[in-house]
Order: C-alpha cells, then structure tokens, then sequence
C-alpha cells in the first residue's frame, strides 16, 4: 500500500537525547576541556554558573529541534499523538480500470438506482487509474434523493470494496463544523475532528466520509456573535487545492485531506449555499420501485444465509404493499433483521 506525507512537519531523530543527557554530555565536555587546557584539578569542579550555562544551552538546543519540526506550539501529548505519521500515512489504491470496473460493477449490481452515482464514481477511479494517482481521487459527491434509498448504504459498499475505513457524520445531529475540523483550544470540545481522528486511528489518508443529511445541518453561534455552520466548515475541504494543505485548528499544522472520498446526502438542496454547490454538483437519485425492494430483500436475505422461504415471506410483503415509493431500505434490513433472530432464537425447554 503506498504512503504520501499526510502531516506538514518534520519528526524529530527517535534516538534525539533528553535533557538530562544533554546536559551530562555537556559536563562531561566541559570537564574534559578544562583538563586538556591544564586547568588547576580543583577549577573541574561545576560552579552554579556553570550549571545555569548548561541547562540554558541543552533547553536552547532542544527548543530549536523542535521549531525545526513545526511541532514546538504542541504540548508533549499532542507531539506524541502525531507520531502515527513520521512514516507518513497509506493510501489505498485501485490499482487497474478493470479493477474500477469490477467495483462499479459490485455496486451496480447491489444497488442499481444509484446508478448516476455509480456513473460518476466510476469515471473518476478510471481516471485516477490513467493519471497514475496512488489512490482515487473521487471528486465530492452530493447525493440527492428520497430518504431511505440507501444513499449511506451504497456509500459504505463503496469503503469495503475500496477496503478503506467509512466514517459516517449525521449533520442533523452535529450542527457546527467543530465534528468535521475540530476546534481549537480554548473551546470546552478542544480536539480534532472527526475526520482526522478516523485517519489518525486507521493511518489511511483516503477514508470514505458520508456527511448524512447535509441540507438539515444548523449553525451555533458564540459568545462573541460569531456562527459556525457544518457546510461553511466543509468548504476548504471540499477543494482539492486548499485540502491539500488543510490546517487543522486543533493541531494548527497541515495535513493532506485531499485523498478523501466525501459523500453528501441530502433531501433536497433547500438551504444549500452556491459555494457549497459550486464544490460539489448534486448527483440527483429516484425513488425506490417495487423490483428495486424485491432484488435488494434478494441479495440481503442470500448474504445473511437466511433460508429460501424466509426471504419468499419478506418478498411477498413487499409485493403487498401498495405504495412501494413509501417503503425504504431501512423497513426491508428490519424486516430481515426480524426474521434472522427468529432463526437464531435459542430453544426454551
């Protein structure tokens, strides 16, 4: 699996000595020094000068690793945290077209009336594979539909065939951008984001991000009068120049969130400002057909290893009900998870 540089510093030699050795070496120098310069034996002794003198120079040396590194604002558990990333972070890749092929394919075959999403997430994997990218580089992707088709379903099909993590953000419940960036210290929720936290614990720079229900995100707002909103957060990571180098305002240091895959989904595109839709075109989705329900009960039940007349039941059910558009994914996964219990109930005696 390749690795890019994902944080924006230098880290430090591992064997770099603490403080306390420096300062012994630098006793020892001094002591030596003084011998070859055939100082009387009673000048080797360290006065308090002396002492001072070193340890100014051996926090001076230490202090200056440091701002070389870009670490030196950080305290020494923050400093620690970012050591996943001195070897950089994985990527990982789709490595051939026909392999592109194969996963659009898995998707279309799975979940056929995302097929205008599948359309366009198979272009860019294509594309990513003639460019020589070391993973795809999948533009955002707004998904726009009825609720319950599956929009976060087919999104985390996406990550197991791509074999990276899937993060999923529910903007309904996560109004301020601090869940997607972070916030800075000085904030009672001080701490990555998390999108970072996701990448920091699987050290893969291209996770699939789902933000569900984007259009019904809120803003709050601070003390001093001053609004958060979700999608305004968003923003610099929707953009392949600036999340190239976005910083975090926690860390404060750049990362390389460009080899995200971001998945939007929304409603409808109520409430939605033009540079957010500028980042990211909405890919508009249809409503579910009776056959959509009856294949997915179909390939779900075969999955679970539910037995032939248990998934016939769940069909016949679909098939009964007159306004199929009404019924989503979610009614149909419950009405399977109901018959694999019953499967898997133990025996009363």
């Amino acid at each position: 699996m390749p690795r890019i540089q994902f944080a924006e510093v230098s880290f430090p030699d591992p064997n770099l000595p603490s403080a306390y050795d420096i300062e012994v070496r630098l006793k020892r120098f001094l002591d030596s020094f003084r011998e070859r310069i055939g100082s009387p034996k009673f000048d080797y002794a360290l006065s308090e000068a002396d002492r001072l003198k070193i340890k100014r120079r051996s926090a001076a040396y230490l202090s200056a690793v440091l701002r070389n590194s870009g670490m030196d604002h950080l305290d020494p558990k923050d400093r620690a945290r970012l050591e996943v990333f001195r070897n950089g972070a994985q990527v990982q890749p789709v490595e051939t077209e026909h392999r592109a092929d194969e996963i659009a394919s898995c998707l279309h075959r799975e979940m056929p009336w995302m097929a205008p999403a599948t359309e366009r997430l198979w272009h860019d994997m294509r594309a990513s594979v003639r460019n020589g990218d070391p993973a795809p580089l999948v533009r955002p992707m707004l998904l726009v539909g009825p609720p319950g088709i599956g929009k976060s379903y087919w999104s985390r099909l996406l990550g197991a065939q791509i074999s990276v993590p899937t993060t999923i953000i529910e903007a309904t419940g996560e109004p301020a951008s601090f869940v997607v960036t972070g916030a800075q210290k000085g904030w009672g929720s001080a701490g990555p984001g998390k999108v970072l936290e996701g990448i920091m614990a699987s050290q893969i720079a291209n996770p699939v991000v789902v933000v569900d229900e984007i259009e019904k995100a809120g803003d709050i707002q601070s003390r001093g009068g001053q609004r958060y909103s979700l999608t305004e957060g968003l923003l610099p990571l929707l953009e392949r120049s600036t999340a190239r180098r976005w910083s975090c305002p926690y860390f404060r240091i750049g990362f390389d969130m460009s080899w995200i895959t971001w998945v939007l989904t929304a409603n409808s595109l109520r409430g939605l400002s033009a540079p957010f839709l500028s980042r990211c075109p909405p890919t508009f989705l249809r409503g579910l057909t009776r056959e959509h329900l009856i294949g997915f009960a179909e390939r779900e039940g075969a999955r679970r290893d539910l037995p032939q007349d248990a998934v016939d039941a769940v069909k016949e059910v679909i098939e009964a009900i007159r306004t199929p558009h009404h019924v989503s994914l979610r009614s149909i996964i419950r009405m399977l998870d109901a018959v694999d219990q019953a499967m898997n109930r133990p025996v009363l005696h």
